[in-house]
């Protein structure tokens, strides 16, 4: 498992984020070209996994579609998602699926279902799209991304998307390193510089798109 450190940074520009990263004496570089990240998260009929996210419950699993693509509605090789959390640790299980319309999830609704044995009835709840820059350390203990142009659409409001309705002008930075670097990790945490919070981008973006 690993640790998800996790910062929103408000009201400071996507430049600074990134000479921060660069005088960093961790000396993080890129390791990955940039790509637009798409999520279609799933919830249970009384959104039992976004209610666990904000009560805290340190045991919770969050679920979602996943694929890569500047055109967040051409969706071609898609994963579904199963996000495990036990306290500060994470791990994520990976699945394909069929690759489906935006305006057609119905069949995808029914493959995730599946997927998790027909024991929990979700569906979709919000779509959304960000674009992900990565960088990490020589030694590979370290990884850092960085997320913004973040944009949410809410499927409970709206089923059929035709755009996004919701903007969030924030930069969310990752760091991720698994268990046994944690003691290592203070030093990159702190030379950041920047206040850990608590982000999820399916809780805010709930909060935003159905607002």
């Amino acid at each position: 498992m690993r640790y998800e450190r996790k910062y929103k940074v408000d009201n400071i520009a996507l430049a600074v984020v990134l000479q921060t990263l660069k005088l960093h004496p961790s000396s993080f570089r890129k390791i990955h070209p940039d790509r637009r990240v798409n999520n279609i998260y799933f919830d249970t009929p009384d959104l039992n996994t976004y209610q666990d996210n904000v009560d805290g419950v340190a045991d919770r699993k969050k679920y979602r579609v996943r694929w890569y693509n500047t055109v967040p509605t051409d969706i071609s090789n898609p994963k579904f998602e199963i996000k495990i959390k036990s306290n500060q640790l994470g791990d994520k299980k990976t699945f394909p699926v069929l690759p489906f319309r935006i305006n057609q999830t119905k069949d995808l609704q029914n493959e995730v279902i599946g997927l998790m044995n027909n024991c929990l009835a979700l569906s979709p709840t919000l779509f959304n799209t960000y674009q992900r820059s990565y960088f990490g350390t020589s030694n590979g203990k370290f990884r850092i991304t960085i997320d913004r142009d973040l944009c949410y659409h809410s499927m409970l409001n709206a089923q059929a998307f035709s755009r996004f309705s919701r903007k969030d002008n924030s930069v969310v930075i990752e760091l991720k390193y698994n268990e046994e670097w944690d003691e290592e990790a203070q030093f990159v945490m702190q030379h950041l510089g920047f206040r850990q919070t608590k982000s999820s981008k399916y809780v805010s973006g709930m909060l935003i798109a159905t607002s």
